[in-house]
């Protein structure tokens, strides 16, 4: 709920983030082990604003291809409820990514 109403939202708003706690960083750009390094904020758990690149300029498939392999997705979509109203303000979606 804090992603999405105080971080995601601001940025989607081209307002500025309460706390710059959550770093602009290209991770397909990187590994898995280097990411760490470049965290703002965190020690057992990260986050970042990532640009998302198309594999084909008119398709949908994200490219994922990464320093020294590529990325792979996993996880599920959650939906996302305000703690006071019960209203849902948006899904979410937590991605483990590994190697």
């Amino acid at each position: 709920e804090e992603l999405i109403l105080h971080y995601l939202r601001n940025r989607a708003a081209a307002a500025p983030c309460p706390v710059p706690i959550i770093a602009d960083v290209d991770i397909y750009k990187f590994d898995p082990w280097d990411l760490p390094s470049q965290a703002v904020y965190g020690d057992c758990e990260w986050y970042f604003f990532s640009p998302r690149d198309r594999k084909y300029p008119n398709g949908i498939r994200p490219n994922r291809a990464a320093g020294s392999g590529y990325w792979k997705a996993t996880g599920t979509d959650k939906p996302i409820h305000d703690a006071a109203t019960g209203q849902g303000v948006g899904p979410i979606k937590f991605r483990n990514v590994s190697m």
